[in-house]
């Protein structure tokens, strides 16, 4: 097989890869976004603002790549601006997927360690939606810094119609940094949380519903953060010849799959197993909650909602 041909199939694979992937997730952001906006109790608390801001993110991003390789694939030849745009979106949403997360430990930890002062901070209903557009917008500025450098891939002198994977590796260095500083903080919250869990007692052996919640967010995060520092040392090795370009190629479109399938696991992990939202899910889509506790099964039969007792 030609490289040709090969790296058309691996972008073919990311095409439908990301095309599943979205379509998935917005069946998810239509159910879950709509309870959490439509239900006071929910939109005013910073934990679901969170998931909700999570949830468009990763749909943002889902969708931008199938069209963005969809146009690989077509060879079609789009306008700076536009590719500048695409590129923009790409990386700004995956960013602010990242930030969120990061928003989302920092949470947990202040709600753990600090109770007192999140209880009193929680009062002003609109600050989560506030922490949600300070993301967006830092996610914003990461890629805008990235690409409009002199020496950017997307700048008038370099670009020569074709917008492909080259436009994304812009700036490589600097976002695994990016990706580095986050990691330390959520991983420092996430010990901060276990500390004064077992401090506390609650967090034990008999505890398998919260040890189960700390190894299915352990491994989100991991599917998360762990491929951009594979797909980088990749790239490190190809440079300088240690591995073939076929197998660097392959190694970034499994990557590809693993990051797509986190974002479909993330509403199961952060949005369903919240017994608040799934209360909610089953009073106002009663049909689609009965299907998802049976398809769903022991990621949150812990925390459902028992809406049957038994008689004394």
């Amino acid at each position: 097989m030609s490289a040709n041909s090969t790296a058309e199939s691996y972008t073919c694979v990311r095409f439908y890869v990301s095309t599943v992937s979205f379509s998935v997730l917005l069946f998810f952001n239509l159910i879950i976004n709509w309870t959490i906006v439509r239900e006071e109790r929910l939109r005013s608390h910073a934990r679901f603002v969170l998931v909700f801001h999570l949830l468009v993110s990763a749909l943002v991003h889902l969708g931008t790549s199938s069209v963005f390789y969809y146009q690989i694939h077509l060879k079609a030849r789009p306008g700076r601006s536009a590719c500048l745009a695409m590129i923009t979106v790409l990386i700004s949403s995956a960013s602010n997927i990242l930030l969120t997360l990061t928003a989302m430990a920092l949470d947990r930890y202040c709600a753990v360690c600090h109770p007192m002062r999140y209880t009193s901070a929680c009062t002003a209903r609109r600050w989560p939606w506030l922490l949600g557009a300070l993301t967006w917008l830092l996610a914003l500025a990461i890629p805008l810094s990235l690409l409009l450098q002199p020496d950017s891939q997307t700048s008038r002198d370099a670009y020569h119609g074709e917008c492909g994977p080259e436009q994304l590796r812009t700036g490589e260095l600097q976002k695994v940094l990016f990706i580095g500083l986050c990691t330390l903080i959520i991983l420092y919250s996430y010990v901060r949380i276990l500390v004064e869990s077992r401090r506390l007692g609650v967090l034990n052996r008999r505890n398998k519903a919260g040890c189960k919640t700390i190894a299915l967010h352990g491994s989100q995060l991991a599917v998360y953060i762990l491929p951009n520092f594979v797909s980088f040392v990749l790239s490190i090795l190809n440079k300088r010849r240690l591995i073939e370009r076929d197998t660097k190629e392959l190694s970034a479109v499994v990557i590809f799959a693993f990051f797509s399938l986190a974002q479909c696991v993330a509403p199961v992990v952060y949005g369903l197993r919240k017994e608040e939202l799934l209360e909610q899910l089953s009073h106002r889509f009663p049909c689609c909650s009965r299907y998802m506790k049976a398809v769903l099964g022991w990621t949150v039969r812990a925390s459902w909602p028992q809406t049957h007792h038994r008689a004394r």
